[in-house]
């Protein structure tokens, strides 16, 4: 256990690597209560969300979900968030657990002068994700929902063991899965009714560092690493969240539109290593001896055999076409690839206490599901 944002968390249940590949090739059972639920609703709150938010929530349709970010005024990210729309006039935000409290004083102050009442319902749920090939088989037993007419970034009310929950397929991991909204008191019966239903499959438990390493296989960003005031969603390779052809204004349009149209300074990249060393958060990277960027987060990769990275590279020591996939298809065609995907136009490394240690430039994400 780990402390995380005032939570105590699991770093892991037994092996890291192991639960990481039964994600992969299995079902994998996440405890997810740490991270924060906003609700927004009333009249307004579909407009509310539109000026504070970047993404266009008012056209979600109720059922859906939509990864979409807050931002200052300044264009720096203050959050990347999903949202559910739970109903007309109701819409469930999820955001990270240490930047819950934010999240929730920024959207009061930006729903004032909208009919919408801004609420922290974080005490309200406890969230558990089910990811991996066998989720749905696993999952589909214990709920009247039809799974397979869900479609991804969608949810819907329905009852899982017998108790009630919004049942939501997204995720974080690079698979297929669900996550189960319910409230506190019925968790621990929802947990052991898929802890006992998914292990003839061989669903485990999975902590926080599994988590890690699916998530950066699968070049999904952390805030903290990826993510953060100083950078805009541009930098990231996430301009497509920004909705410019909404009605209105909303809260960073006048900086997010001068960085969209100078383009950005950096770019967010993935580096394979040629070695076993291992790159980590904020080690520099070098381009033909001179550092060029810094390592946002680094991993042995289970599923790729060898060591990765995400790191914001600055232009133009080298030209890289990259855009993470937080949205991927619900059945990607690709294979996991390591192959770098351009020829890079300098000699790359990162520096590893003091040693350079060559790597190769490839697209995000790593790892793709295949079908």
């Amino acid at each position: 256990m780990t402390p995380f944002a005032g939570w105590l968390m699991p770093l892991r249940y037994t092996s890291e690597t192991a639960e990481h590949q039964a994600v992969r090739h299995a079902a994998g059972l996440f405890d997810l209560s740490h991270m924060g639920e906003i609700l927004v609703r009333g009249p307004g709150a579909g407009a509310a969300l539109d000026y504070a938010l970047t993404g266009y929530l008012s056209t979600v349709q109720p059922g859906r979900a939509r990864y979409t970010m807050i931002c200052a005024a300044d264009g720096g990210v203050l959050d990347d968030l999903v949202v559910y729309r739970q109903g007309e006039q109701e819409f469930l935000v999820i955001a990270n657990a240490a930047n819950t409290a934010t999240v929730y004083d920024e959207l009061r102050s930006r729903a004032a002068g909208h009919d919408a009442e801004v609420v922290d319902a974080t005490v309200d749920w406890a969230l558990i994700a089910i990811q991996g090939p066998e989720a749905a088989g696993i999952l589909g037993p214990l709920t009247e929902l039809d799974l397979g007419a869900m479609k991804y970034y969608a949810g819907a009310f329905g009852e899982v063991a017998g108790r009630p929950a919004w049942v939501a397929r997204t995720g974080y991991t690079g698979e297929d899965g669900f996550e189960v909204f319910c409230r506190p008191s019925d968790a621990v019966v929802v947990w052991d009714a898929l802890a006992a239903a998914g292990a003839p499959a061989g669903l485990v438990p999975a902590g926080l560092a599994a988590r890690d390493t699916l998530r950066l296989e699968a070049g999904m960003p952390l805030y903290g690493n990826e993510l953060g005031p100083d950078v805009t969603p541009f930098e990231a390779g996430l301009g497509r969240v920004v909705k410019f052809d909404k009605p209105g204004d909303f809260v960073g349009r006048e900086a997010l539109a001068a960085r969209a149209s100078e383009g950005p300074r950096r770019r967010l990249a993935g580096l394979t290593m040629k070695s076993r060393r291992i790159p980590r958060h904020g080690y520099a990277v070098l381009a033909d001896g001179v550092v060029s960027g810094v390592v946002t987060s680094g991993a042995p990769s289970p599923t790729l055999g060898v060591p990765i990275a995400m790191a914001y590279q600055e232009l133009p020591a080298a030209e890289l076409a990259v855009e993470p996939a937080v949205e991927p298809a619900v059945e990607p065609a690709v294979e996991p690839a390591v192959e770098p995907a351009v020829e890079p136009a300098v000699e790359l490394a990162v520096d590893i206490r003091g040693d350079a240690v060559p790597a190769d430039v490839t697209d995000l994400p790593f790892y793709r599901r295949s079908k």
